[in-house]
């Protein structure tokens, strides 16, 4: 099996091997030492997928809004599951883990830490710093017919949108003033926390133990008694945690992992098909293509011509 490199592989060891993604680095470049980088959240789902295994951003905060849709969110060792319109915020180190319905669209804001200081110092610590908002992860549902705050929320990232299309000196202080008053909003909304969810800490662990499993080993095409073997438990008590945490069964989410790397190859790579599906563990191109089309409705070739 050839060596693969991920987003999800970076290890951290001063936060107990819970992966830190740097998105300027993981994802765009571009933005590698932006202080603002947005984007929609459908394109940063087509690279690291709508399963989002547990991770953090260290030294940065970020702003996920789902707008339509169902979200199963855990942030640290509580979880939610929240109907779109919807936002969570993570402080630095928090470690997180979503999952989002797979026709499911939003924004999605990382802030460096400093500038979020700067922004909200004026806030005092009491409201903003030491164990408010600014150390709390927040997931709150939004309801922008019954509430001016929401309603201004959604337009201001929307706003955001589309000054995130430009690249200008105007352009970046915009996001800074657009960021400001979207955290402000955050603060004014942060009292309306949704009800958390009823989850055994072991069953967390074990989720995210199997989705760490399912990163490590996607490749091989384990069965499913063999992660069950690992993380010792038996395949319907994997099954029913996968089911409740993240609204798939254990199998489609290995399946998923697939997929998602799938895309993503196709997306930014220029390697032949046959290559991809070797590089994915597969024996014969034939099954992959098959494989690819049951589950995405397209063939391998029309897929990448339609992102092309």
């Amino acid at each position: 099996m050839s060596s693969r490199s991920s987003p999800l592989a970076q290890s951290d060891t001063a936060s107990a091997d819970i992966p830190n993604i740097d998105i300027g680095q993981a994802y765009d470049q571009h933005y590698i030492d932006a202080e603002i980088h947005y984007e929609h959240l459908e394109k940063l789902a087509d690279f690291f997928g709508r399963n989002m295994p547990v991770h953090h951003h260290d030294r940065f905060y970020q702003i996920h809004v789902i707008l339509n849709g169902t979200v199963r969110v855990h942030l640290d060792e509580t979880s939610y599951t929240v109907e779109g319109p919807m936002f969570f915020l993570t402080p630095p180190t928090i470690p997180h883990a979503f999952v989002t319905d797979n026709d499911a669209t939003g924004h999605v804001i990382t802030a460096r830490q400093q500038l979020v200081w700067e922004l909200m110092g004026g806030m005092g610590p009491t409201r903003w710093g030491n164990n408010g908002i600014m150390n709390t992860p927040l997931c709150v549902a939004l309801f922008p017919e019954q509430d001016a705050n929401a309603k201004q929320m959604l337009y201001l990232l929307s706003q955001m949108a589309d000054e995130n299309d430009h690249n200008s000196i105007e352009h970046t202080l915009a996001l800074k003033a657009l960021l400001q008053l979207v955290l402000i909003d955050i603060a004014r909304l942060s009292d309306q926390t949704h009800q958390k969810q009823k989850t055994r800490k072991e069953d967390v662990r074990i989720f995210h133990r199997f989705n760490e499993l399912i990163e490590n080993h996607y490749q091989d095409h384990l069965a499913l008694a063999q992660y069950s073997d690992m993380i010792s438990v038996t395949e319907a008590r994997l099954n029913e945690i996968c089911r409740r945490l993240a609204g798939l069964p254990s199998k489609r989410l290995i399946m998923e992992r697939l997929m998602q790397e799938a895309r993503r190859l196709l997306t930014y790579s220029s390697a032949p098909i046959t290559e991809i599906s070797y590089q994915l563990g597969f024996k014969d191109p034939a099954y992959f293509a098959r494989f690819f089309r049951r589950n995405a409705g397209i063939t391998a070739s029309q897929y990448r011509e339609n992102k092309n």
